[in-house]
């Protein structure tokens, strides 16, 4: 089944990890793959040492997409066009693909949209797919099967608070 885990709160990937937790702890093979991110985090290097759940991160990354150059842009659609195709091919040899921040790559039109909504109509029904990101396209949420909206009531960000290692990254 399809899942998407969207909004403006806090929780999207931690969400995605406990499900990809859970499935490795009951044998599942498992794909977390990210968008927009680096690979640092602390999840994906306690992900990175089981043996059933297999990491991914894009190989270039510049940080926030509203302040990159056209120029970065057009490298990181590039990019994310074929890793994205990579991403699909690999699907077949796992039981979860967590796509993390992949809505947010869908609305910058980072990726072939096309290719993303026939995976998803042609996969959605064989292995469990999860979606993160923030406003997730109508289509999106039409195939989903699960769609959970994080909402933030209070965050310490908003009184000026950093983000802090180990709690928010």
């Amino acid at each position: 089944m399809i899942h998407v885990y969207h909004g403006e709160g806090k929780g999207k990937t931690t969400a995605a990890c406990g499900l990809a937790l859970r499935a490795s702890g009951h044998g599942m093979r498992v794909m977390f793959a990210q968008f927009f991110k680096d690979g640092a985090s602390g999840e994906i290097a306690a992900m990175s040492a089981l043996t059933n759940i297999v990491t991914r991160c894009p190989p270039i990354h510049y940080g926030r997409y509203k302040a990159l150059t056209d120029a970065q842009r057009a490298q990181i659609s590039e990019c994310y066009r074929a890793y994205l195709t990579r991403l699909i091919r690999d699907a077949e040899n796992f039981d979860l693909v967590v796509l993390d921040e992949l809505i947010s790559a869908y609305n910058y039109d980072c990726i072939d949209r096309r290719e993303l909504l026939d995976f998803l109509r042609a996969q959605g029904s064989r292995r469990e797919i999860v979606l993160t990101g923030r406003s997730p396209a109508p289509e999106l949420l039409e195939l989903a099967d699960y769609v959970t909206e994080m909402r933030k009531e209070k965050h310490p960000f908003d009184n000026g608070t950093a983000a802090r290692e180990g709690v928010e990254y």
